[in-house]
């Protein structure tokens, strides 16, 4: 009988004439393809999936809006024609030449400063249209696109971003609105209409300019350097933009100003911080700047295109697959044939090791599966028992070979710490006694460790980290001599200058927020609501209303994940690349908020149904939304969802993550030891099913770092994905990551690394931005007539009364000035 494993019913009740037929090993082979398909099995195709700074321009755009404002979309189309015909008799938008539309937008500035609030928010209801692309003159969403542009461009030159900026503190300031807010048992879409539509406005006007297209003018270039100069600059009431958006962020998750919208308040704040700092590819360039400027050796590879270039491995498989394989061993079908040596890894680029793995050949760590089960089964033993051996793969063309390196894919690093510990250990094995840092002095030593040194020193890195470290001990420790620090002005330091005073609150209520959004968080009564602006004033009656208003929701926290997980890399990596005492504030603040138990708890889902998620409804994204007819919504079109393979923002949230778990835990061994503590091995070998190598490659590399603390069973148990670390991750000569005979594994006292770390950043900051320094160390000026002529500013209270304190201080005081004429 032909097995239908895509209709779930058929092994399991559909046998009501033929079940007694039917063998319980074809019952057991039903099952086994019925819960792998439940998993998501390894034998899902490998994703398409390019990442980058932001998904393309049009899903960014449509993700800004939940499904339930789209009837206001009509509104602001009402609003802008109801002014429009009033100044403009009988023409459209778009047969204005440029000097008229200016002087309409001119007066809706105008208009913008009326005391009546209504009188505002419908005049902005209007600029939100134009900066929509006034859909209803248009028929293609190409069109719409096109005017959104002109139309931001032209409202930024106009000025109307900076009428926003202060529309938009006044709403934040607005104390009636936050205690009515606080009072209301349940907030809806209508408590942050004004905020709503403001925030709008800014999001389309970042987003759009930020986007640079071919065809842009040299006007248009222009003002996009003048905008990403005026966002990342201490210019809103002195400092910069993204600044008064933590601020709200703050300010929500205090519980003080609840109806605040904060999905849209995060993307902005995103793509503020993207704009202004720069994305992945403009950090890379900065880097290498950056070692030029300090005569560092440049880069041994673009990690970009590395990553770009490397393919996923098949995963591993389920532990329902390894008990399905001990039992058909149990009944000795075959005697067991003892391991089979691994392919050479040397022939990486003639054969994919994990290419042709079945789907039963998994590790698995020993808490999945039952005491019985030890590691691998050997893959021949799989293929004789199970089926015929399958025929070899076909040769692949040459075309597709010249697509994967040779040998390995990261060139091999050594840190400077590596070669002292190499020659430490050598020196004290052959002569007895060590030479401290000295790593040129080789006497006494034989010649193969000769050999050795000049291999670790032909593939020395040397970090901008490790440099600004080496710069900040000298200045601690030489202030004098050393003189003031120049610091460059760039974004990244002004915008860490105005975070940090309230650096902990901004991280504490990002990782709230993340929390809350988290698929699976559970509802607390006590826990923030984040879904003030997606959430209708009236519920749905309907199923169907329900139906689009749960997908609305699960799609509202996928997008604050995206935007959360994407603003802490984005502030991680360029902090780090500015001074390496900035990121490990903001990572240690991460750590101690609990970051990491949080981003695992994040991962411990099916994570091939997350990413694999269907929370959209094209027909209702904009700018789809606003030019075609709106067909009639079905509980099964639904359901069914778009026809993507995965969903974007999933798997970029996921990759970020990783990213952000890799940064903060890298080379602490405290924090790696964290990951062991809360068990994260098998959470993220699951993570593993998903078939994406960027993916893959951070999940190796969190598991690489805390093999060595895993213990000999679970390396023995795991070789596959053992293989997989050696084959992907960089590696670092020396290393013995995979044995853990590294004296970095042995346990000691882990708190005082962070304490130390702690002391050190506390230095950094007092030294670098405490401008109550001690006045002894403070330059004098010895000039008398500099200092007579100084113009003291003195307070008001004293002008009143400075004839008494004359009268009092120097009058009624007997001065004997003629003692400082006096020898000593």
């Amino acid at each position: 009988m032909q097995q239908q494993t895509d209709d779930m019913e058929v092994p399991l009740f559909n046998d009501s004439n033929s079940n007694r037929q039917k063998s319980q090993a074809q019952e057991r082979d039903g099952f086994s393809h019925q819960l792998k398909d439940s998993e998501g099995s390894m034998e899902s195709p490998n994703l398409e999936f390019e990442y980058g700074d932001t998904d393309n321009f049009t899903a960014e755009l449509s993700e800004l809006y939940s499904y339930t404002e789209e009837p206001e979309f009509s509104l602001n189309r009402d609003y802008f024609e109801e002014d429009f015909k009033n100044h403009v008799k009988g023409r459209r938008w778009m047969e204005l030449s440029m000097e008229e539309q200016r002087a309409y937008v001119m007066r809706l500035l105008d208009a913008l400063e009326v005391t009546d609030r209504d009188k505002r928010l419908k005049v902005a209801r209007a600029i939100l249209y134009l900066a929509q692309g006034v859909f209803d003159e248009c028929d293609t969403e190409t069109d719409v696109l096109y005017w959104s542009r002109h139309n931001v461009f032209l409202l930024y030159d106009m000025g109307i971003f900076t009428a926003l900026l202060e529309l938009l503190s006044m709403e934040i300031d607005n104390n009636q609105a936050c205690s009515s807010a606080v009072r209301k048992p349940a907030i809806s879409l209508a408590d942050s209409t004004e905020l709503r539509v403001l925030l709008s406005i800014m999001y389309l006007m970042v987003e759009t300019i930020r986007v640079e297209m071919e065809g842009d003018s040299p006007e248009r270039k222009a003002a996009r350097q003048a905008f990403k100069t005026e966002l990342g600059s201490p210019l809103y009431n002195g400092e910069p933009f993204a600044l008064l958006l933590f601020t709200m962020v703050t300010k929500f998750c205090s519980m003080n100003a609840p109806h605040f919208p904060m999905k849209k308040v995060l993307l902005l704040l995103w793509k503020t911080i993207l704009f202004t700092l720069g994305g992945f590819e403009e950090l890379q360039e900065m880097k290498v700047r950056m070692r030029e400027q300090l005569n560092l050796p440049p880069l041994p590879e673009d990690s970009i295109k590395v990553v770009r270039n490397m393919r996923a491995a098949s995963p591993p498989a389920s532990a329902m697959e390894l008990i399905e394989q001990q039992q058909q061993q149990k009944r000795g079908r075959r005697s067991r044939r003892p391991l089979v040596k691994q392919d050479s890894l040397d022939t990486y680029n003639e054969r994919d090791p994990f290419k042709n793995d079945d789907a039963r050949d998994e590790e698995d760590d020993p808490e999945d599966v039952d005491s019985g089960i030890e590691g691998e089964v050997d893959p021949l033993d799989r293929d004789v028992i199970i089926q015929p051996p399958p025929p070899p793969p076909p040769l692949r063309p040459p075309t597709e070979r010249v697509l994967f390196p040779k040998g390995l894919p990261w060139a091999p690093k050594v840190r400077e710490k590596d070669i002292e510990h190499f020659l430490e250990t050598s020196r004290n094995k052959f002569i007895g006694f060590t030479l401290g840092n000295d790593t040129d002095t080789l006497v006494g030593l034989p010649r193969p460790i000769h050999e050795s040194v000049k291999t670790l020193k032909q593939h020395k890195y040397v970090s901008v980290a490790e440099v600004q470290i080496k710069r900040e001990e000298e200045l601690q420790q030489c202030p004098m001599t050393m003189g003031e620090e120049e610091v460059e002005e760039t974004p990244a330091e002004i915008l860490y200058l105005g975070m940090l005073p309230s650096l902990s609150q901004y991280v504490i209520a990002l990782l709230k927020l993340l929390l809350a959004a988290a698929p699976t968080s559970k509802a607390k009564t006590d826990s923030i609501n984040i879904l003030a602006d997606v959430l209708p004033e009236e519920m749905p009656i309907t199923v169907l209303q329900s139906m689009k208003l749960g997908i609305d929701v699960n799609r509202h926290k996928e997008i604050i994940v995206k935007a959360i997980s994407a603003l802490l890399l984005l502030l991680l990596k360029h902090f780090k690349l500015n001074h390496i005492y900035q990121f490990e504030y903001v990572a240690q603040h991460l750590v101690f908020a609990n970051c990491i138990p949080l981003i695992l708890k994040f991962f411990n889902q099916n994570i091939m149904s997350y990413i694999s998620a269907k929370n959209s409804i094209c027909a209702l994204d904009f700018p789809h939304c606003v030019v075609h007819e709106m067909p009639e919504l079905t509980a099964e079109s639904l359901e069914a969802g778009d026809s993507n393979q995965f969903c974007w923002r999933n798997l970029f949230s996921c990759i970020n993550l990783l990213r952000i778990l890799n940064k903060i835990t890298k080379w602490k061994h405290s924090r790696t030891m964290m990951l062991v503590v809360f068990k994260s091995a098998p959470i993220l070998k699951r993570a593993l099913k998903v078939k994406q190598a960027m993916m893959q490659l951070y999940v190796l590399k969190l598991l690489k770092i805390q093999t060595k603390y895993l213990g000999r069973q679970w390396r023995k148990s795991n070789m596959k994905t053992m293989s997989a670390i050696y084959q992907k991750v960089r590696h670092r000569l020396n290393d013995d990551w995979a044995y853990g005979n590294d004296i970095d594994a042995r346990p000691w006292d882990f708190q005082a690394e962070e304490c130390a770390l702690r002391e050190s950043i506390e230095k950094f900051n007092t030294r670098r931005y405490d401008k109550n320094q001690n006045s002894d160390f403070a330059p004098v000026d010895n000039c008398l007539q500099s200092v007579l002529g100084q113009r003291v500013d003195l307070p008001e209270d004293f002008h009143y009364s400075y004839e008494m304190w004359l009268e009092r201080e120097v009058f009624s005081q007997p001065i004997q000035w003629e003692g400082l004429l006096e020898a000593q």
